[in-house]
């Protein structure tokens, strides 16, 4: 089969197509022929080496149709999205013409969507459901901050708000996102996200119910101080950077009464906490299909273009999901 490898740790230079052996798929397993896969900002640290031995083939996502099942559970040609379950990690990922997935990390989708428009769905919006429901716990009504609202991962969540008749403030720090981040559904921008609590007074004057920080460490003692008491913080991104806080003193840093709670996709989806039966796939495939969901990548890239696909992923121009169709 026709797989990129990573040669080296390294710039995107280091991403070559070559032939690599189609993978066996053993119990438990599923063999997936990909036909597009969405890029991750992971995707870029396991290129570098910056989260140390990782699979020569990366990816952690991929739409594509079932090529085997052992056991008999997938029909051959069924199609499926997958995600995480060690790919790019662990095991070689999804960049790749047939990747081997564990089974929990497969879940069937009937659907006319287009494969690149299937393969923008499953991290971003995986991860942004089970932070609004399950982290957050949003209720129609309330208001949610999201930090890094243009990020993909940022407007799959102003996609799943509006359908839960959230009230959302997104912010950015470009002044030209905001029109976009206002189709999406956002009820407010705020253009810069420092001070946010000063920003946010006029719209919720003692707090809003929930943030969605998607900016890392930097950003999230800001986003505690701008939550109502009893209102909820999840950090699920490092756009701004992955590095601890110096110094973290829950008892003076944190206010009264705020709840703080984190999510780590790639560690978690798949696992018997975690279960994909949690998350409605199909529903949110529907949803992309009819329109409701504005979730159509903003560019859609050919497998022998991956380097200049993590290129435009390492510039933060893209404005939202990357897509490669195979």
């Amino acid at each position: 089969m026709r797989a990129i490898i990573i040669s080296r740790p390294g710039g995107a230079e280091v991403l070559s197509l070559s032939e690599r052996p189609r993978p066996d798929p053993r119990s438990g397993e599923i063999l997936i022929a990909v036909k597009a896969f969405g890029l991750n900002r992971a995707e870029l640290h396991f290129r570098s080496g910056a989260w140390g031995k990782v699979a020569e083939i990366s990816g952690i996502e991929c739409a594509g149709s079932v090529e085997a099942d052992l056991e008999g559970g997938f029909a051959p040609g069924q199609k499926v999205i997958a995600l995480m379950g060690g790919m790019g990690r662990t095991r070689n990922g999804s960049y790749a013409e047939f990747v081997s997935v564990p089974r929990e990390n497969v879940v069937a989708i009937d659907t006319d969507l287009p494969w690149e428009e299937l393969a923008a769905l499953p991290e971003s919006y995986a991860t942004a459901w089970t932070c609004l429901v399950g982290n957050l716990q949003l209720a129609p009504g309330q208001t949610l901050v999201i930090r890094g609202a243009t990020s993909a991962l940022g407007q799959a969540a102003l996609n799943i708000a509006r359908g839960l008749g959230v009230r959302t403030v997104a912010t950015t720090r470009r002044r030209d996102r905001a029109d976009m981040l206002y189709r999406l559904g956002s009820a407010h921008v705020i253009i810069g996200g420092n001070e946010l609590a000063a920003k946010l007074h006029d719209i919720a004057p003692t707090g809003v119910d929930a943030v969605l920080d998607l900016i890392g460490t930097t950003t999230v003692l800001d986003s505690l101080a701008a939550v109502r008491r009893g209102g909820r913080v999840c950090l699920a991104g490092f756009l701004g950077g992955g590095a601890p806080l110096p110094q973290f003193d829950p008892v003076f840093q944190m206010p009264s009464g705020a709840h703080l709670s984190a999510f780590a996709s790639a560690l978690v989806f798949g696992t018997q906490d975690y279960p994909f039966s949690e998350i409605p796939f199909q529903q949110i495939a529907d949803n992309a299909a009819r329109g409701s969901y504005q979730a159509k990548p903003t560019r859609v890239f050919r497998f022998e273009d991956i380097q200049a696909a993590h290129r435009l992923m390492e510039t933060d121009e893209a404005g939202g999901k990357v897509v490669v169709h195979i």
